[in-house]
C-alpha cells in the first residue's frame, strides 16, 4: 500500500498546480484568437499561423514534490488535425498565385467558437481550483481554532 506524501499544505500545492496549468491553457487559447487572421510566418512567407493546444500530465513535482500529485503542462503542440480555412480574396497579398486554389488565401486553423468554449472550460477549471484553495483555507482556519 502506497502512502501519500505531503503535509498540511498539500491541498494548496495541488490546487496551485491546477491554477498554473489552466493559466497556461488560457494563454494558449488567447494567443490562438490573437492570431486568427495571421496569414504569413515571421519570415514573411504565406504560411498561416497554426493553432496551438496544451497537453497536461499527472504530477507537478516542482510544486507538490510528487510525480503523482497535481497537474502540469506536458507540452504545447501545434494542431495539424484541424483543417486550414480558405477564403477567396484575389487582391490579398498572401493569395495563392497558381494551382487549384488560385486567388484564395490560406487562413489559420483557428475557429472562434472552439477557442471560446475551450477558454471557458479552462476558466471554470481555474475557478474550481480557487474554490478548492478557499475551502482548504477555511478547513485550516477551523482546525487552528
Amino acid at each position: 500500500m502506497s502512502m501519500l506524501v505531503g503535509g498540511i499544505f498539500t491541498m494548496f500545492d495541488i490546487s496551485a498546480s491546477g491554477l498554473r496549468a489552466e493559466r497556461a491553457r488560457m494563454n494558449v487559447h488567447a494567443n490562438n484568437l490573437a492570431n486568427i487572421n495571421t496569414t504569413h510566418d515571421k519570415y514573411g512567407n504565406a504560411n498561416p499561423y497554426t493553432r496551438k493546444r496544451v497537453m497536461f500530465r499527472e504530477g507537478a513535482k516542482e510544486i507538490t514534490g510528487s510525480d503523482r500529485l497535481g497537474v502540469s503542462v506536458a507540452e504545447v503542440s501545434e494542431d495539424y488535425d484541424t483543417d486550414y480555412q480558405y477564403r477567396y480574396e484575389p487582391e490579398h497579398p498572401d493569395a495563392i498565385k497558381e494551382g487549384k486554389w488560385t486567388g484564395y488565401v490560406k487562413y489559420p486553423n483557428v475557429h472562434v467558437a472552439v477557442e471560446m468554449v475551450d477558454m471557458m472550460m479552462a476558466s471554470r477549471a481555474y475557478e474550481a481550483n480557487l474554490t478548492t484553495m478557499d475551502t482548504a483555507k477555511q478547513m485550516h482556519r477551523g482546525a487552528l481554532r
